[in-house]
């Protein structure tokens, strides 16, 4: 459990030990980041913040969906960030804030096992570095996670940004017929969509809560009512982002589609034409075959004129399938 506290005179570590004290204190803001869930975690959320039982519960375990729950002090606020894992499938990097006019709670997790811990702490690192630079002094905690929540959309937004270049991508190859082995690509082309619906879920949740924010005014009149206004409209342009890469990577995959469907058509058409020239023949063959060809002799008068017959026939089912636009 990290412990910071941020004034005017920039940002300091303390001790846990120390986490009283500095509530106490009339200036500042005080940032609690618990990288990992322990007992030390739980007991300063419960004995030193006072955290609803419900609240402590949720940010030890690991919460599907995003949710806001209002207390009479603070506020709780479950949000998720994308990761890529193996084999197309996205990770959900789970951040909790506990959301007080003087302190923020950052919590980390759990983690998926198959997930590097360091993605986890991308949010809290970039503001760190913000807050030692001098370049962000918030202060309210509502202004620290407002700090922490653009480090997260801007991370959805380059989740977004790197499926977007693979959207361009498949797109060329499907324009320019380099498609390489067509079960690996269309499998490409919607593990990409995956990734486009799975950000664009996120965000689209992550904007509800936050609107619930904006109706009961989470941070305050004025600065805190822009803050929270900010945050919907960074959820809803990730949402539109995201959805239009998605709708535009569909219109790609049903072209492909329609173009193999096409082919497989054409295939299928071709040959209808070589079984209806072929049928008539093989059965005219296999009727008069044996009765002009035998072991004693070979009538070859009736062999030339059974071959005349079969090309006629043939000659026939050709005309009339050409007529047709079969071929």
């Amino acid at each position: 459990m990290d412990v910071r506290f941020i004034s005017d005179e920039g940002v300091r570590s303390y001790a846990a030990s120390d986490l009283r004290m500095l509530l106490d204190r009339p200036d500042g803001v005080v940032w609690v980041d618990i990288p990992t869930w322990d007992d030390q975690a739980e007991d300063a959320m419960t004995t030193v913040f006072g955290c609803h039982p419900l609240a402590v519960r949720d940010s030890r375990d690991r919460n599907q969906v995003p949710k806001v729950h209002r207390y009479e002090d603070h506020f709780f606020v479950v949000l998720h960030a994308p990761q890529s894992g193996a084999h197309g499938h996205v990770h959900y990097v789970e951040l909790d804030q506990f959301i007080g006019s003087r302190y923020l709670v950052t919590v980390h997790g759990p983690v998926n096992p198959a997930v590097d811990p360091s993605t986890a702490m991308v949010e809290v690192n970039v503001v760190l570095g913000r807050l030692e630079s001098g370049k962000l002094r918030p202060g309210t905690g509502f202004e620290l996670s407002f700090a922490v929540l653009a480090a997260l959309t801007a991370r959805m937004r380059a989740y977004t940004a790197d499926l977007t270049k693979d959207v361009w991508k498949l797109e060329q190859q499907v324009t320019g017929g380099h498609l390489g082995n067509p079960e690996t690509f269309l499998d490409e082309m919607f593990r990409v969509r995956h990734g486009l619906l799975t950000v664009g879920t996120m965000a689209a949740l992550s904007r509800e809560v936050y609107g619930r924010m904006v109706t009961i005014e989470a941070f305050g009149a004025g600065k805190g009512q822009d803050l929270l206004l900010d945050a919907v409209d960074q959820f809803q342009h990730l949402t539109v982002m995201a959805t239009g890469q998605k709708d535009y990577l569909q219109g790609t995959i049903e072209f492909y589609q329609a173009r193999t469907n096409t082919k497989m058509t054409i295939a299928a058409e071709r040959l209808a034409v070589i079984a209806a020239v072929t049928l008539p023949i093989t059965a005219l063959s296999s009727i008069l075959g044996m009765n002009v060809i035998v072991n004693d002799r070979t009538l070859w008068s009736w062999v030339a004129l059974i071959i005349l017959v079969m090309l006629a026939m043939s000659g026939a089912l050709l005309v009339w399938a050409k007529r047709k636009g079969w071929f």
